[in-house]
């Protein structure tokens, strides 16, 4: 066998490797992050349940100035929806509140571009006294590319410092 031909046959079986390894991660992911705001547990709700208030603390809101909005279904509150169509930073999908009650909001979330993803959003509420411990999660299926893709971006980190800046928004709003 010549060099060459060993040169392509090691990085073959690299190569194979890598695959194996990357079918073998978790076929779901979940990320969370929390804070203390020091209000009660349902005017956080409400600005969580009325998309058109999310413009006043999410991360998202802000990655896209021309970023194109629809509100449809109800007006807050289970049934509402929020789609939104962008640029390459914040890509195109639909969010719809699945259920909302005084300890929690689920969303169904969405993304079609620049990637397809199916993921459910969570944010619960856990008062403590004067002030209340929001959650904001996110979990979902990972499919075999995201698998791959998983390898080289660290997701946990990348959406979970979005989280704390959007719940470090919803704190300054709700603690007006």
């Amino acid at each position: 066998m010549t060099i060459l031909a060993t040169i392509a046959v090691a990085i073959a079986i690299l190569l194979a490797l890598f695959l194996i390894y990357a079918a073998s991660r978790p076929n779901t992911f979940a990320i969370s992050r929390s804070t203390s705001i020091a209000a009660p547990a349902a005017r956080i709700q409400s600005m969580i349940d009325d998309f058109r208030q999310w413009p006043r603390w999410s991360p998202y809101e802000t990655k896209d100035p021309d970023m194109k909005r629809t509100y449809s279904g109800a007006a807050s509150g289970r049934g509402a929806v929020y789609a939104w169509e962008g640029d390459k930073n914040v890509g195109s999908g639909r969010m719809e509140i699945l259920d909302t009650s005084p300890e929690k909001v689920a969303i169904k979330l969405d993304f079609i571009s620049p990637f397809e993803a199916h993921n459910v959003a969570e944010f619960s509420f856990a008062p403590r006294g004067e002030s209340t411990t929001v959650t904001w999660a996110m979990h979902g299926p990972v499919p075999y590319i995201g698998k791959i893709m998983h390898l080289f971006i660290n997701m946990d980190r990348m959406v979970g410092d979005d989280f704390e800046a959007g719940l470090a928004k919803l704190k300054v709003a709700c603690e007006r």
